[in-house]
């Protein structure tokens, strides 16, 4: 009879040594599946400045129905990454819409109602 609890004690305890886990057969690094299936096969569209493109649009502080495809709907200037804007108009975009709040065209953040 103690040899039985002998024998189900190691079991029925929760220390297990290091070398009772199993262990899975590892990949190496190179051999990793790629996730998504093919690669490439959608061609992201390239952003291009809005303004260079079309010379007639103008930046203007009055102009808040323009501006507001500028910012967040937490009023917010979104970047030029993500607007695909030019470094030089980005710049004329940032003071528009920062002269426009000061006039109250725009406001500053979502807690100012008109």
């Amino acid at each position: 009879m103690s040899e039985e609890v002998q024998k189900t004690a190691p079991a029925s305890s929760g220390d297990r040594t290091q070398g009772s886990r199993p262990q899975g057969e590892r990949r190496p690094q190179g051999d990793r599946p790629q996730r998504g299936g093919q690669r490439g096969r959608f061609q992201r569209r390239r952003k291009f400045c809005k303004f260079c493109a079309d010379k007639s649009l103008t930046i203007d502080h009055k102009d808040p129905d323009l501006l507001r495809g500028f910012i967040t709907e937490r009023y917010k200037i979104l970047p030029s990454r993500v607007t695909g804007t030019c470094a030089k108009h980005q710049r004329f975009l940032t003071t528009a819409i920062k002269r426009a709040r000061v006039l109250a065209l725009v406001p500053f953040t979502p807690l100012h109602h008109d």
